[in-house]
C-alpha cells in the first residue's frame, strides 16, 4: 500500500498535469485564431493585389487625324521628335517641345532655331529610312492619304506617329491641344491657342466696322488655284475685314479658271511677291478687272502660309494691307 505522502504526492502531480494541460490548450486556441488572421489577411492583400492589377489605369492616349492613338506624353515623354510638317514644328518649339526636335522638312524654317535641326526632306510621303536613322519616340505627319503608307512603315518599325491635320483654324486650336498632351507641355500649348485666338479678335474687332473689300486670293497659276472656305487663309481674310470671292467653295485649295474669276469680278487680287510679278506681266490675266486697275495686294507667303503660332500676326498684316491707314 501507499503511503498518504504518496498519495499527496500523486494528487498534487495530477493537478499540476491538469494545469499544464488547459494553459496548453489556450495557447494552441490563441495560436490558431492568430494564424488563422494572419492567412485571411494575407489572403485579402493577394486579392486586392490582383484587383489591382485587374483594373490599375491605363497610360492616357491621344487620337490623331487618323483616329489612331499614341500614349500622352504625361505618362510617356518623347525625348526625340521628328515633326514632318512646319506648322506642327512652329508649334513644338512654341510649347516649349522644340529642344527635342531632331528631324525637320525643307519648309520647317520658322522659328529661327528649326533651321538648326537636321533637314529629313519632304514632308509628304516622307523618306521612312531617314526618319528612323534618328530614332525618333515620336513623329508628327500631316494627316494626309499621301502619309499613310509612311505612318504605316513607322509604327510597324515601333515608333509612335501622331497625324495631324490642319486646315483650319480650329484644327491649329486641336493640333496645339494634341501635340500639348502627347509632349507633356499641356499648360504651355493651352497658353499658346489663347494668346493666339485673343490676337485674332483684337484684328476682328479693328476691322469690324470697316468697308469689307472681295478678294481673290491667289496662290498658284497653271492651273490657277485659290483659297475656298475650307482653308485656314479664307477665315483670315474675314477677320481682316474682306471677302473672298471664293467663300463659297468647301475645298481648301480650288482649282478655278480665269472665266469664273472675271466673272466674280473681285476687288482686289492678294497674291506673294512672284505671284505679283507674274500676273502683271501675264496678257490674259489683263482680263481682270482689278488687274488692269493695278489693285494687287502683295502678302508675304512664309506669314500667312501655314495655320501655327504666327496666325494672329498674319491677320493684322492682312488687315494692314486690305485697309491702309485705317487698322494700327
Amino acid at each position: 500500500m501507499r503511503s498518504g505522502g504518496s498519495f499527496l504526492s500523486l494528487g498534487r502531480s495530477r493537478g499540476r498535469a491538469a494545469v499544464a494541460r488547459r494553459v496548453a490548450s489556450r495557447v494552441a486556441r490563441r495560436v490558431a485564431r492568430t494564424v488563422a488572421r494572419t492567412v485571411a489577411g494575407l489572403m485579402a492583400c493577394a486579392a486586392l493585389a490582383a484587383c489591382a492589377g485587374h483594373d490599375a489605369p491605363r497610360a492616357p492616349q491621344v487620337s490623331d487625324d487618323f483616329g489612331d492613338s499614341v500614349a500622352a506624353g504625361t505618362t510617356s515623354r518623347p525625348n526625340r521628335i521628328v515633326s514632318l510638317s512646319p506648322a506642327t514644328t512652329e508649334l513644338l518649339f512654341a510649347i516649349g517641345a522644340g529642344p527635342r526636335v531632331v528631324g525637320r522638312t525643307h519648309w520647317d524654317v520658322s522659328p529661327d532655331s528649326a533651321r538648326l535641326v537636321p533637314d529629313l526632306g519632304a514632308g509628304l510621303r516622307p523618306n521612312v529610312e531617314a526618319v528612323l536613322a534618328t530614332h525618333p519616340d515620336l513623329v508628327v505627319l500631316y494627316a494626309s492619304r499621301d502619309d499613310r503608307a509612311a505612318a504605316a512603315q513607322l509604327k510597324a518599325a515601333g515608333v509612335p506617329v501622331l497625324a495631324l491635320r490642319t486646315d483650319r483654324i480650329a484644327d491649329f486650336r486641336r493640333a496645339a491641344i494634341l501635340l500639348g498632351r502627347a509632349t507633356g507641355e499641356s499648360a504651355r500649348a493651352q497658353l499658346c491657342v489663347d494668346t493666339v485666338d485673343q490676337a485674332l479678335a483684337r484684328v476682328r474687332a479693328a476691322t469690324r466696322s470697316l468697308p469689307h473689300p472681295t478678294v481673290f486670293w491667289h496662290i498658284w497659276d497653271e492651273p490657277v488655284i485659290t483659297v475656298g472656305s475650307g482653308s485656314f487663309q479664307s477665315e483670315l481674310l474675314d477677320i481682316a475685314g474682306a471677302r473672298n470671292v471664293y467663300a463659297d467653295d468647301p475645298r481648301p485649295s480650288p482649282q478655278v479658271s480665269l472665266e469664273d474669276i472675271v466673272r466674280r469680278n473681285p476687288d482686289l487680287v492678294l497674291t506673294g511677291s512672284l505671284g505679283a510679278a507674274r500676273i502683271r506681266s501675264s496678257a490674259k490675266w489683263q482680263a481682270v478687272p482689278a488687274v488692269r486697275r493695278g489693285h494687287i495686294v502683295v502678302v508675304d507667303t512664309a506669314l500667312v502660309g501655314r495655320p501655327s503660332v504666327r496666325l494672329g500676326e498674319a491677320a493684322a498684316e492682312l488687315a494692314r494691307l486690305l485697309h491702309p491707314g485705317q487698322v494700327p
